[in-house]
């Protein structure tokens, strides 16, 4: 298979490695200072373009790549808020192809699911009350993380208590703490730490008078980002749509 990065960082090499060594391609590489290369021939004829950038760039990042008519996976967040609607009818109903996960993690998809099976049975004891906190690498530009973000939804398409999520505590990377705990009782409270070069730790807790349940989910490096998303990347080749990590493994839905 034929592929093409966007975002030659430390993720960007990390994907290069492990799709190198699962046999594919690497036919265009576009980082901040080779903007052009988009219209490239060989940007066009990669099979599936990936892309790790910024919540900044990310958008214009998927126009320019559908327009060259290449299939992208991208795990850029912080961009649905303003485009997800556009985005998402541009692959549903325009012909676009976007395999997007907040997090290609393949520890995190098991994760996620655990997270709201666990929520369906803690959805019978409203006496534990939840919260939720992730910690990221202080070069992390949003706050909640993507993940954290989906981990949340994914607590309150299950958890009858909670309706919405909220920010709760920011430790920022400079050490500045702003935000709070306190919230009310149908807000789900998602509180952030960016320290050092964490590459990323998400804990949900439920929490009652008698005790306490707590998961965590604890990256310890790029690898496992990296190899999901090459696996959505040999997926995507074979797809079309607005794709994302349920339909890469059906254990999710």
């Amino acid at each position: 298979m034929k592929i093409a990065l966007i975002g030659y960082g430390k993720m960007g090499k990390e994907i290069e490695k492990i799709a190198l060594n699962r046999g594919h391609e690497i036919v265009s590489i576009i980082d901040i200072n080779n903007q052009k290369d988009f219209e490239s021939t060989a940007f066009k004829d990669a099979d599936v373009a990936i892309e790790f950038t910024n919540p900044m760039v990310a958008y214009n990042n998927y126009i320019k790549t559908f327009k060259a008519g290449v299939k992208l996976v991208s795990g850029s967040t912080g961009w649905l808020e303003e485009h997800g609607e556009e985005v998402k009818k541009l692959c549903t109903e325009g012909g676009k192809t976007l395999f997007w996960s907040s997090n290609f993690s393949l520890g995190v998809t098991i994760f996620s699911a655990v997270n709201k099976y666990l929520a369906k049975i803690m959805n019978q004891f409203p006496a534990y009350d939840v919260t939720m906190s992730e910690t990221h690498h202080i070069h992390k530009l949003d706050a909640p993380s993507g993940t954290a973000i989906t981990l949340a939804e994914g607590i309150l398409e299950n958890l009858d208590r909670k309706d919405h999520w909220v920010k709760g505590r920011l430790q920022a990377a400079d050490g500045t703490i702003s935000g709070s705990m306190e919230c009310a009782a149908n807000e789900l409270s998602v509180s952030s730490i960016r320290e050092g070069e964490v590459p990323g730790i998400h804990s949900i807790r439920y929490d009652s008078e008698a005790d306490s349940i707590t998961i965590t989910h604890d990256a310890k490096n790029r690898k496992g980002f990296a190899l999901g998303a090459v696996l959505a990347a040999e997926y995507t080749a074979k797809h079309e749509g607005f794709l994302g990590m349920d339909d890469l493994f059906p254990f999710l839905k």
